[in-house]
């Protein structure tokens, strides 16, 4: 039974959909660093929020982990690199306060436009300052969205109702979505020029990191309200400070800071500027949602394989697994015999899919095969991290898919290019289920890749069978299945020997010295 940690605060759904699907769960928040190092390698799972740092050191000593499961949409608490390389996959779910961030977003464009925090305070104080407080209408006025993705499409559908004209710059809007919302697609200087109001839904990455700098503000429309619901340090906080200051900015909400918890901020206290503690995801619905979401999705992970929200890994739902699990066993299958005849070799790889094989999702194939291919290099090798790997080594991969069907209704193909030339390896799926190999360099054998094997090339010539029967049995080494192909007669032939007992290094010696051999390579699968 998989064994799951949640080591914050989560709402009760979380553990009891966690049994409900046969996962052990233990909650435990409140975890110094050193307790949760002491008792995480106890755990297949580990579902937190944003109180727990997942580190590399947390990691290392994670020695059963599987996945990590962050209940909300930030993992700045997870080092993903390290998660990756140790073949950890990391979920979130973005999807389960993303109304309530949005609304976040839309009450703090309200609290902007009407000053309504300091029409507040003044009033409590015993203060009637009416004429103090001139707000300005939404009504009419462009709303200009950094980030149109789910939280900025809602943020737009909402605004759009308010009868805001909406503007977004977003290099993955594509124009067909872009109509489909009721958002005019601009670029960021475009942007800046013609908003009155600005809000941001971007992750933070070196690409996004103070989108809104100095330069920008500068360029953005004089008197310009800007709205942060996303992640600091999307905004420059000293260049805000000096435009609120100046007037270029007329006022900014924050509901995110570069420092959290920010209990300084040299941006406290500046003219027009309303803050509230990264409350973007704090209703009673979302914490609930976002519970749900991850104990289902850390479920059926650990229990069935479905892979949902990943952040390093192909996405694969819970439906598709048990159809691709035999398709991903042939294809680790595939790239463990390339790799342990290829080993170091290998410079590019091309996964080709045909027949019932490609209308599959190639991701999750691709990732097995990589998982087999790097296997010689690393013991810890799985689908996870292996993409990571092979990009780490510099490994060309390519994808192709073959609508049609040749020979077999369906086959994967796997071509590495070696110093050596091409090498081509093929299998198929019999009774769609089990794994079998077709052709392996060009030469057609059919072979189930199992256990301890042994594989030859050797000539094509009278008496090599009878050789090698004899030395295996010489040596107390039973053959449980042989399998022979070759290209012509009397050229070259291979053979796949699968056998029960341990290929050791002096046999191998004693098999390459056998008349014809060319090559002795023992495998494991």
């Amino acid at each position: 039974m998989p064994k799951v940690l949640i080591s914050d605060q989560m709402d009760p759904n979380a553990a009891e959909i966690f049994r409900a699907n046969g996962v052990e769960v233990d909650e435990k928040p409140g975890l110094s660093k050193d307790e949760l190092k002491a008792i995480i390698g106890q755990y297949d799972g580990l579902a937190i929020r944003s109180a727990t740092k997942v580190t590399a050191d947390v990691l290392e000593a994670a020695t059963n982990l599987k996945v990590v499961g962050r209940a909300g949409i930030g993992v700045d608490n997870v080092d993903i690199p390290a998660a990756t390389a140790r073949g950890v996959v990391v979920m979130n779910t973005p999807f389960g306060n993303s109304i309530t961030t949005a609304e976040h977003a839309i009450a703090l464009m309200f609290a902007l436009a009407r000053e309504l925090p300091q029409a507040d305070a003044s009033t409590q104080a015993g203060k009637w300052e009416k004429n103090r407080f001139m707000g300005v209408e939404l009504t009419s006025k462009t709303l200009g969205l950094i980030g149109c993705g789910n939280i900025g499409s809602i943020v737009a559908d909402r605004a759009l109702g308010l009868k805001m004209k909406v503007i977004a710059y977003d290099p993955f809007l594509t124009p067909e979505r872009a109509v489909d919302l009721g958002v005019e697609k601009v670029e960021l200087d475009q942007l800046l020029a013609r908003a009155d109001f600005i809000t941001l839904h971007t992750p933070l990455t070196d690409q996004t990191r103070n989108v809104l700098s100095r330069e920008n503000l500068a360029k953005a429309k004089k008197g310009v309200r800007i709205i942060n619901c996303a992640r600091g340090g999307l905004i420059d906080e000293a260049a805000l400070q000096d435009a609120l200051e100046s007037g270029q900015v007329g006022g900014a909400a924050l509901d995110v800071f570069v420092e959290e918890p920010a209990k300084a901020n040299p941006l406290f206290g500046a003219p027009n500027l309303v803050a509230t503690p990264h409350l973007g995801a704090s209703t009673t619905e979302a914490q609930v949602n976002v519970a749900i979401q991850v104990a289902e999705q850390m479920s059926d992970y650990l229990v069935r394989g479905g892979v949902t929200n990943a952040l390093n890994m192909p996405s694969l739902s819970a439906e598709e697994a048990p159809k691709l699990k035999p398709y991903m066993e042939l294809a680790e299958k595939l790239g463990s015999l390339l790799g342990q005849v290829e080993g170091d070799h290998v410079q590019k790889v091309s996964i080709e899919v045909e027949g019932a094989a490609a209308e599959l999702n190639q991701k999750p194939i691709t990732a097995a095969v990589l998982a087999g291919l790097m296997s010689v290099y690393s013991d810890t090798v799985n689908m996870v991290n292996a993409p990571f790997l092979a990009k780490e080594r510099g490994l060309d991969v390519r994808e192709v898919r073959h609508a049609y069907e040749g020979d077999y209704h369906t086959l994967l193909r796997v071509t590495a290019a070696t110093s050596n030339g091409p090498r081509t390896v093929a299998g198929t799926l019999f009774g769609n289920a089990s794994p079998r190999l077709v052709d392996m360099f060009g030469v057609a054998v059919e072979a189930d890749l199992a256990g301890e094997m042994i594989y030859f090339v050797n000539e094509d010539k009278p008496g090599f069978i009878g050789r090698l029967g004899t030395a295996l049995g010489e040596a107390e080494v039973n053959i449980a299945t042989f399998h022979l192909g070759r290209r012509d007669v009397g050229g070259e032939a291979v053979a796949l020997v699968s056998v029960d007992g341990h290929i050791g290094g002096p046999l191998v010696e004693t098999l390459n010295a056998l008349p014809g051999v060319k090559r002795v390579t023992p495998l494991r699968f």
